[in-house]
């Protein structure tokens, strides 16, 4: 019989626990204790299965040397090893940026332990990159290890990188508290996150928002129809989906053009721009019957310029419904997410102060995060006067 090698294709890792390897063309991953990588790193052409029972048998338990021969058909049979033929060959070590795709993946995933053991691998072959400490950075907040998650965006930024993004993100994990995400940190995000928006909100993180909130204006509306509608931070229009059937005209605005032009894909919406909501509310002539605000106002830590804006633009007896993260911390708080949640007596208060009257008020689930639900509110201001 000839003798076994780890597969050429087979990249692997050296672990504290033993060795990870990854096959890309069966997109594979294998995890092997100690004795497991003792004997991969013995497997490289060289020896029989025999010899190899012989040197690794004496360092088993006593009678487990035949799990040497099993060890290895199970790594045949799963493409972790070949016959070698002949020819020998060391374990294939990756490269720098196959070990940041790899990380990236295992995020996606979310295998957030095993996308560490790629990104902590990369920034020790090449800590100059500063997209191996974006990756272990983005890997640790899969993971939850938000000090990691830390120390990795610091030692980014501490290549010179220019990203309003992460600087945002390091704000929440090192405890501060903007008054709000910057412009241009929320453009940036949404510009990235567009093309997979959708899929990925639905699909992925079971989002529920749009119908729950529309759930509750439905409670104050129900079959109202000819009405001047606003959808603030509209995004791809999954809010404005649900809304049509109470419009005569409705009107989008968001931060970002990408998701703009998203939304004007579906053809729901009459009228689209991009801008910031403060800016835009306090500058517009319209009046409109509903203001709408879906998994927006998240990246906001002070409600009240934007509830100020929009009593404003509402007509008398008009509606503004919304949904945010809810927070025990009053009034609000920026979470290492780099959003922010906000406590139920700051939205009664914000209200109050825009002269809005508090409909509806009522906690429920917004969509999932790191694999648990994420509790939101969702609140229905009516300003006062007859419609």
């Amino acid at each position: 019989m000839t003798n076994p090698m780890l597969n050429p294709a087979v990249g692997t890792i050296a672990t504290d626990e033993g060795y990870v390897a990854y096959n890309p063309g069966s997109d594979r991953l294998y995890t092997m204790n100690g004795q497991g990588a003792l004997i991969a790193e013995l497997c490289d052409g060289s020896r029989s299965v025999d010899e190899l029972r012989a040197l690794v048998g004496p360092l088993l338990p006593e009678g487990q040397s035949a799990d040497v021969g099993r060890w290895i058909d199970d790594g045949i049979d799963t493409g972790l090893l070949v016959w070698a033929d002949g020819s020998t060959g060391a374990p294939r070590e990756f490269s720098t940026g196959e070990l940041i795709n790899l990380a990236i993946r295992f995020s996606e995933y979310g295998s957030g332990q095993t996308a560490i053991v790629f990104a902590k691998r990369a920034t020790e072959v090449n800590p100059e990159d500063p997209n191996a400490w974006h990756a272990l950075g983005r890997a640790a907040g899969t993971a939850g290890l938000h000090d990691l998650r830390r120390d990795a965006y610091e030692k980014y930024l501490n290549c010179g990188v220019e990203d309003p993004v992460i600087f945002h993100q390091l704000a929440a994990l090192r405890g501060d508290s903007p008054p709000r995400m910057p412009d241009d940190c929320v453009r940036m995000t949404f510009d990235n996150f567009s093309p997979v928006y959708d899929k990925r909100m639905r699909d992925q993180l079971s989002y529920q928002a749009p119908e729950r909130l529309q759930d509750l204006i439905r409670s104050e509306m129900g079959d109202a129809a000819g009405l001047e509608i606003l959808d603030i931070g509209c995004g791809t229009g999954l809010v404005g989906i649900g809304l049509k059937g109470w419009a005569a005209g409705m009107t989008g605005i968001d931060l970002s053009p990408k998701m703009i032009e998203l939304a004007r894909e579906r053809g729901i919406y009459d009228r689209l721009e991009v801008a910031e909501i403060v800016d835009w509310l306090g500058q517009a002539q319209g009046q409109f019957d509903l203001i709408a605000s879906c998994d927006c106002l998240i990246y906001f830590g002070d409600l009240g310029p934007v509830a100020s804006g929009a009593a404003r633009r509402l007509k008398p007896g008009g509606l503004f419904g919304f949904s945010v993260e809810r927070g025990e911390r009053y009034p609000f708080e920026l979470t290492p997410s780099g959003r922010y949640t906000h406590h139920p007596e700051h939205v009664r208060e914000v209200a109050k102060q825009a002269g809005l009257i508090v409909v509806r008020l009522e906690e429920g689930f917004l969509r999932n995060e790191l694999g648990l639900p994420v509790t939101g509110l969702y609140a229905l201001l009516r300003k006062p006067g007859d419609a």
